[in-house]
């Protein structure tokens, strides 16, 4: 069986920064074949990004939503004043599974709340918070 893992949007970025390939890398680094999981408000917030007037965001975005394509979507409803970041540590706790994500902030309430999170480091290597 397959470990779960929600990817975020910063996440789903990466390739198009550092042309990595996050779902090679991501079983690399586990050990283990993994399910990328994609919340509904993340499709949401890529959709939104992709309309973007900054055509670096755009595009990263427009590839994020590629990338979605192999992922399994979740859908989860926003509750009222949830930000992204708020739903993604929700899901995560209510679902036990580790997080993908660049963004220190989350990174931090996540492991406050003992999920796991995985991240890119020095630009080329994936690591693991926590134990998954």
């Amino acid at each position: 069986m397959a470990t779960e893992i929600i990817l975020d949007t910063n996440f789903l970025f990466v390739p198009s920064q550092f042309r990595l390939d996050i779902f090679e890398k991501l079983n690399y680094v586990l050990g283990q074949k993994v399910e990328p999981l994609i919340l509904s408000p993340t499709l949401e917030e890529l959709q939104k990004l992709a309309k973007s007037h900054s055509v670096k965001k755009s595009k990263q975005a427009l590839l994020g939503l590629k990338l979605a394509e192999k992922c399994r979507i979740v859908k989860v409803e926003r509750k009222n004043a949830e930000s992204n970041d708020d739903v993604i540590l929700r899901a995560a706790v209510e679902m036990k599974c580790a997080v993908a994500t660049n963004d220190r902030e989350l990174r931090r309430k996540l492991r406050s709340a003992g999920i796991s999170v995985v991240f890119l480091r020095q630009k080329s290597t994936l690591a693991v918070d926590g134990s998954v």
